[in-house]
């Protein structure tokens, strides 16, 4: 991801509301907050689920160990900056900038998505008759999606091929990181955050099946509550964030 101005786009996907558990790098940052014995008033921050845990806690465990404290919520955007109204949440990164002049926010990063698949899915899209047309050959793979209505994937089709996706999914799963997991097994094909899915591109357990020269982007806002200022943390945390978002 890179720091980015523009405007993000109408579709993001993410879980709903709930509490966030702690998986890889999550979870060694939630539990260096429970290490902490800091006693301060907690920052309620929130966000999409998987870029808590790859991005967002990761960049704050220096403060976490300094004795900042954290309540941390996953959601999507327009529940949670309603929440944020209502005084819940300090901050709120959201995947599109809040309506209306009541709620700061400044861009934080751009988030690329990327159309990949495992090896052997990608070997037989290669070898397919109709490889020159990417479209046309992975209609014979099946397509894994977060949501019935593919709202990623649609734009990507949308965006990259100037075409309509007319395909119908083979795995519905309900959130990004369990599309990772199935893609990653063989199930087929998706489009996935960079964040998400880079290190197993790195590793060569997921291939790139298309490297358009502009792919989709999703600008990702910080959202900050009027009055959070007050509380020192808050105030660390946001600059924290906004710095460590520039190599994101």
């Amino acid at each position: 991801m890179t720091s980015s101005a523009a405007s993000g786009p109408e579709e993001a996907g993410f879980w709903p509301v709930t509490t966030l558990r702690s998986t890889s790098t999550c979870g060694a940052a939630l539990a260096a907050m429970e290490d902490t014995g800091a006693v301060a008033s907690p920052v309620h921050l929130a966000g999409p689920s998987e870029l808590l845990c790859v991005r967002v806690l990761p960049a704050l465990t220096p403060l976490i160990a300094d004795g900042v404290q954290l309540q941390v919520t996953q959601g999507l955007p327009e529940p949670l900056l309603e929440e944020m109204r209502a005084g819940r949440h300090d901050l709120v990164i959201a995947t599109r900038r809040p309506r209306g002049r009541a709620l700061d926010s400044v861009p934080l990063a751009d988030e690329e998505y990327l159309l990949v698949a495992s090896p052997d899915w990608a070997e037989r899209v290669a070898g397919h008759s109709e490889a020159d047309d990417l479209c046309a050959a992975l209609r014979q793979v099946p397509m894994v999606t977060y949501a019935e209505d593919l709202p990623i994937l649609r734009r990507y089709w949308r965006n990259i091929f100037g075409k309509q996706l007319t395909a119908r999914a083979a795995v519905t799963v309900p959130n990004l990181y369990a599309v990772l997991s199935a893609v990653n097994a063989g199930a087929g094909y998706s489009v996935l955050p960079r964040s998400l899915c880079h290190e197993y591109l790195d590793s060569g357990r997921l291939t790139l099946l298309h490297d358009p020269e502009e792919p989709p982007l999703n600008t990702l806002f910080l959202v900050q509550r009027p009055g959070a200022d007050t509380n020192p943390d808050v105030l660390r945390v946001r600059d924290r964030l906004r710095q460590a978002a520039r190599t994101w």
